[in-house]
């Protein structure tokens, strides 16, 4: 009896348990709300040419920059240019003053004069020498002259060929001191003489005043070459390998923010620098105008590289799920999304290249949060501008 009591009990928990259950289970489905379609804002895929573009600062520097100097020590009588006035190749442009080198010039000649006068006597004093020893010679001969004094005759002769030797190194050296004055006395006249490069420069600083006493070599002006002129930037390890020699580049500067210049790569530097990690680059500008000055501050933008047929997208339709690039592509009818990985590729402003399958038509740029692969979606239409007819 007992146990039959134990059975019906066990009976009405489980019916009572059953009866709970059902209307839990009615209750739930009655009041689950149904998912709605996600709002999305989509945009279209494009397809044509994107360029990856690069933009480095940098600072203008003069091609060829060379200083004028004085030669000699001596004090400056007139100065012929001033800053910022053009140079040709060979003008002069400082006079020294010349009064001490006029004298050495005028030592220097009489000396000359000296040496040979004294090598005309030599050379007298020789034929005469000569024409003794050949009496001599022939009295010898005849038995008159002795040995000892046929000797004697000979002796002089070739002490009068020596003098006549000294004498003419005398004047050699007499000669090379007359040209050392003039081209002392030259270097009174200060040119600018450059062997490359354009023939007109600028000049770009002054050193000194009329009047001033300058030493041999002082620098007198600096004289630029500023067209074309040379653009330098720096780039890191990660562009490095995308620029060469003779890649085109555009240049603005804010002296001219209304201006665009082109300008070539004429150098990539071989070496890095330790501290900063970064190579230069320097890029050739005509600059046939004379806008471009050397210190001026620059920004050049360099194309890296360059697809025509690429598959382009904004880069707000980018996502990330279990660490994979996609984007959620919406299919011809416009109410449900499907999940497309990809690979990114080239970046300009806000738009990608990707490249990966079944990328067309529209993808979602905005609620991918909201949105699984194959997601119900719903596209607002955009809202009419102000002013704008219903």
């Amino acid at each position: 009896m007992r146990n039959l009591w134990i059975v019906v009990v066990l009976l009405v928990l489980g019916l009572v348990g059953w009866a709970v259950s059902q209307r839990l289970g009615g209750a739930a489905v009655q009041t689950a709300p149904e998912r709605k379609p996600a709002p999305v804002e989509v945009a279209a895929v494009e397809r044509g040419p994107i360029e990856l573009r690069r933009t480095y600062s940098g600072t203008l520097e003069a091609t060829a920059e060379f200083q004028v100097a004085a030669k000699v020590s001596a004090r400056i009588e007139r100065l012929l240019v001033d800053v910022s006035d053009p140079v040709q190749r060979g003008q002069l442009v400082a006079v020294l003053d010349d009064a001490e080198f006029q004298q050495a010039l005028a030592q220097s000649k009489a000396d000359l004069a000296v040496a040979k006068a004294t090598l005309s006597e030599a050379e007298s004093s020789l034929v005469i020498a000569e024409r003794s020893l050949q009496r001599s010679t022939d009295m010898h001969g005849r038995g008159v002259l002795s040995d000892s004094q046929l000797d004697v005759d000979k002796a002089n002769q070739l002490a009068k060929e020596a003098a006549v030797e000294v004498a003419k190194a005398r004047v050699q050296r007499a000669e090379a001191a007359l040209s050392g004055a003039e081209i002392q006395l030259g270097y009174t006249q200060v040119q600018a003489r450059w062997t490359q490069g354009d023939d007109q420069r600028r000049v770009s600083l002054r050193f000194v005043n009329e009047g001033d006493t300058v030493a041999a070599n002082a620098p007198l002006f600096t004289v630029i070459e500023t067209a074309p002129i040379t653009a330098v930037v720096y780039v890191t390890e990660q562009d490095y390998g995308r620029l060469e020699v003779g890649q085109v580049a555009s240049l603005v500067t804010d002296a001219f923010p209304e201006r665009s210049f082109s300008g070539t790569i004429a150098r990539v530097s071989p070496v890095f620098d330790a501290a900063s990690r970064q190579a230069r680059i320097e890029l050739q500008v005509p600059n046939t105008e004379g806008l471009l000055k050397p210190g001026m501050f620059v920004r050049a933008e360099v194309i890296l590289d360059r697809v025509e047929e690429a598959v382009i997208v904004p880069y707000a339709a980018l996502v990330q799920r279990a660490g994979t690039s996609g984007v959620f592509v919406v299919d011809d009818a416009g109410e449900r999304v499907r999940w497309r990985p990809l690979e990114v590729g080239i970046r300009r402003g806000g738009r990608v290249q990707v490249t990966g399958e079944g990328i067309e038509g529209r993808v979602v740029t905005l609620g991918q949060q909201l949105i699984g692969d194959g997601s119900q979606i719903t596209i607002p239409e955009a809202a009419p501008a102000p002013g704008a007819p219903k």
